[in-house]
Parts: C-alpha cells; structure tokens; sequence
C-alpha cells in the first residue's frame, strides 16, 4: 500500500543506488509542504524538491502537449508546413519583431543587473534571420510521416516498417530564444513539444509565444499546445518536466551539472535523452601541421562564445617554437576584431613556450559583472584542461605544449567533454588514425565552429549531444527534428488461408 508524503522529517535516511544512503536536512524538511513532490537523484543521491506550483505548471503543459498530439494525428501535413511559414512571416514582421526585441531588451537589462552572462541571451538580427531561416527549411523539407521505410512480401501477406511521430518532446534551454524555432522542427514528423526556459529569457519566450509562435498555430489550424512553454522559471519546473513518464524525449540545452542532473531525472523515469554537457572545442597542431592553416583555424574559431568555440589549443612541442607565436597572435586578433584583449591560460610546464611580453602583462576582460583588470597569461593544472571558459567579449583559451599525437590523443579522451576536436596535420594517415582513436562525435580539420546543424546540416538543431556519458545508439549527436520519430511495423494480409 502507498501513501502521500505529507512530511519530512530530519535526518530520515533515504537509500539510492542500491546501496547508499542520503539523508534529509533540517533545511529540505522545513521547506516541505503537502503536495509537494521529491526526487531522489539517483547518480548523487541529491534530494530535490518540487513545490506544486511548479509540479502544477510542468503538468499542465505536458496536458496540453499530450491532447495537441493526439489532435496532430488528424491534421494535414500542408496544414504543419504552413505553420512553419506563418511562424517565419511573423517573425519577419518589422511591428511583430519589434514586441520581441523590446522583450529581449528588457531580458538583457535584468540579466546584467544581476551580473548575469548575457552572450548567449540578445535576439540580434542574426538570429532572426537564422531563425526565419530555419523554419522556412523546415517548411520545404519533405514530409516523412508515414513513409515506408522497408517492406518485405511474404506469400499472401507483407510487412511494412513505417515511419511514425515518436510523441512528447521536452526541452529545458537557459538563454538562447533562437531554441523555439528549433524545437518546432519536432512538428515536421508529427511530434509535439514542451520548453521550459530559465528566468532570464522568459520575457523574451513569452513575447515568442503570444506574438509569432501561438498565432502561426492558429493560422495553420495546428491545436493549440502543439509548442508550449512551461509557466515558470525554477529549476523545479524542469525537474517535474523531465520526470513525467509521459515524455518520449527529453533535450537539454546547456553545460555543466545541471545538464546531466536532468539526465538523470528523465533516465530514471525511462525516457530516453539528449544531453549536452560542458561546451569547449580542442585544436591539435600535430608534427606536419600547416603554418597558415592552423593561424586561420584559430583566428577564425575564435569569433564568439559558443559551445563549438576554440577552448584549448595543443601544439606539438616539435613546431611549439614555430607555432606558438601564431596561436598568440591570432588569439590577439580574435579579441581586436571585438574591440577587446584576449587571456591565455597556460598549462603548467608549458610556460616556457611564451613569449617575454606576455609573462607579465595584464589585460582588461570583460565579465558578466564588468571589466576586471587581470594577468594576461595565467597558469593551469593539467587537470583543469577540460574547463571551459565562458567568456563575454574577451577572448579566452588554454594552450599546453604536448609530445606528440599520442599525448594529445589521450589529454582528449580524458580531461575534454568529448565533443568537439580539430587536427591540423598535412598528414593523411595521421588524420584518419586520430579519427579512429579519439572519442568525439564531432571531428574535422579546421575551424572549430562548423559544429551547427543549421550550419553544417541544412537543418535546425534540437540539440547537440556530447559523448561524456557514452556513445549514442544509432544516431548523430546533432538531433534534427526530421529525426525524432518511431518506426512502427504494419501488416497486410491478403490470402485468408495464411496460418502458423
């Protein structure tokens, strides 16, 4: 027999993962109310709380995307490409765009009064224009709903594998407002989708919704619901989100803990995930690498920060003497092309490769509370290599001098997310050994910055996946919405005398 949990008591003992134990706080057991929800993480045993006003919020748009996915069965699918063109003309609107770019104004405001990073946070026109882009992709895109993938005859009946909407998808995404005409994608096959966005781009999501987003719904007669945004910005709300079993698939969009925290939450209540983890791309100039090359790579995956944005840098210590100064001088020219400096952090036992200007030199760097005059060039642990560095607008990397390909190989597959990783080398055979050994789903031999489904695939990304919690089963760490889908089996019996 079950029961509510109407209380906590301090102290109690609550086991995970077998055989641990955690143990509630006099602080969790004081914020408690009836008809609050907890989970227990299950890889850190953390206790979290879920008031049920947030429970409430996540259940109510998880209703209405449940409702709207059953109703999308019954709809065209001219009817879901012209919701793609209605969003896009929407957006396009100068009186339409100018309500979200207020919002937006107002999102960046608050967020810098709270000395809050706001690199990822502005609407530019940029991003509109990738945005409009990217729904009109997934306008002209074919519809793949229904398709026959395979079919194999048998005397008197056959079987067909056909491609059907795989559900619910839940994204949890911080900053990037860019994420909804993202997540529409999720409607090309049938799908429907939940967003919950952090407190500092709500304003922004909701001036989205209620000027682009739910009136294309309406124009195209798709259910209201089909892409719905969770009324609140608390953590809670996303951990209620992702524990609802009613889920297919859960994105999140982010770095760092709290990614993998939802990972867990959503693998617990066995949905399957698409995680991205800390962000930071690695550049390795091995023996024969190209002088120019490898000057131009840097420089040009140094424009912004980003996830696929250069992080760390490893020069064979061979053409350190050769390369080092072209790796500082485009990191140079990365910050002077954004009015900046720029900062190095060097790992320790490397510092003999700088240069005498940059030992003790400062710089002015820009952070999300302001400018803060610090050392140019500061030492790291090796250790710390997989750190990533979340710079404003001052451009921001660590460099190590290694031995060898081997050594840089290794330094990857272990101190690194596993994303994201470049190879400068002349040398065909070295390329396609590194390809081999190293573990990152996104592997090239230039610019670090081509890691985009947009840019890269023609498609807007759902999501990009790392591999720090294993390899993905049968599909590319870029999600598309055109891959979110089931394949359900479908026979036709012709002859009445077939029998076992």
């Amino acid at each position: 027999m079950s029961l509510a949990l109407e209380r906590l008591v301090a102290g109690t003992p609550i086991p995970f993962a077998g055989n641990r134990v955690t143990v509630v706080s006099p602080e969790l057991a004081e914020r408690f109310r009836p008809g609050d929800h907890l989970l227990v993480e299950q890889v850190s045993g953390e206790l979290l709380l879920i008031p049920v006003a947030d429970q409430q919020a996540a259940a109510v748009a998880i209703e209405r995307a449940a409702a709207a996915f059953g109703a999308l069965s019954a709809v065209p699918d001219e009817a879901i490409s012209r919701f793609f063109d209605r969003f896009a003309q929407r957006l396009e609107s100068a009186e339409c765009w100018a309500l979200i770019e207020a919002a937006n104004l107002a999102d960046i405001e608050r967020a810098k009064a709270r000395g809050r990073s706001t690199t990822r946070l502005l609407a530019d026109e940029r991003m509109r224009r990738d945005m409009i882009a990217g729904l009109r992709a997934w306008r002209d895109a074919p519809a793949t709903r229904g398709q026959v993938i395979s079919s194999v005859e048998h005397d008197g009946w056959k079987v067909e594998q056909v491609v059907s909407p795989l559900g619910i998808v839940a994204f949890v995404f911080e900053g990037r407002p860019n994420v909804f005409a993202d997540a529409a994608g999720v409607l090309r096959t049938g799908n429907t989708a939940v967003l919950r966005i952090g407190s500092d781009a709500l304003g922004t999501a909701q001036a989205i919704v209620a000027h682009a987003l739910n009136p294309a719904l309406a124009d195209a007669g798709l259910p209201a619901g089909a892409v719905s945004l969770v009324e609140s910005v608390n953590h809670a709300a996303g951990w209620a989100m992702f524990a609802d079993r009613r889920l297919s698939l859960a994105v999140a969009r982010g770095s760092g803990r709290a990614v993998s925290q939802l990972g867990s939450i959503a693998r617990q209540a066995g949905t399957a995930v698409s995680l991205h983890g800390t962000g930071g791309a690695w550049l390795i100039a091995d023996r024969e690498a190209d002088a120019e090359r490898f000057a131009a790579v840097v420089r040009n995956s140094l424009d912004r920060k980003v996830c696929n944005t250069l992080n760390v840098c490893l020069i064979h210590r061979e053409r350190a003497a050769e390369l080092v100064p072209l790796f500082l001088d485009a990191l140079r020219q990365a910050g002077a092309a954004r009015g900046q400096g720029c900062k190095l952090h060097i790992v320790e036992g490397s510092e003999s490769g700088l240069p005498d200007e940059w030992r003790n030199a400062t710089v002015e760097v820009c952070r999300a509370e302001g400018y803060r005059t610090e050392a140019q060039a500061e030492p790291l642990p090796e250790a710390q290599l997989g750190r990533e560095w979340e710079w404003e607008e001052t451009p921001e990397t660590s460099l190590m001098i290694v031995d060898g390909l081997d050594r840089a190989i290794a330094l990857f597959n272990r101190y690194s997310p596993q994303f994201t990783v470049s190879l400068i080398s002349e040398n065909a055979a070295e390329q396609q050994r590194f390809y081999n050994a190293v573990n990152a789903p996104f592997v090239g031999n230039g610019i670090t910055r081509w890691v985009d489904g947009q840019y890269a695939l023609n498609k807007p990304e759902l999501g990009l996946s790392n591999w720090e919690s294993g390899r993905l089963f049968a599909r590319s760490a870029i999600l598309s919405g055109d891959g979110v889908f089931t394949v359900r089996s479908r026979m036709t019996q012709v002859d009445l005398g077939v029998k076992r």
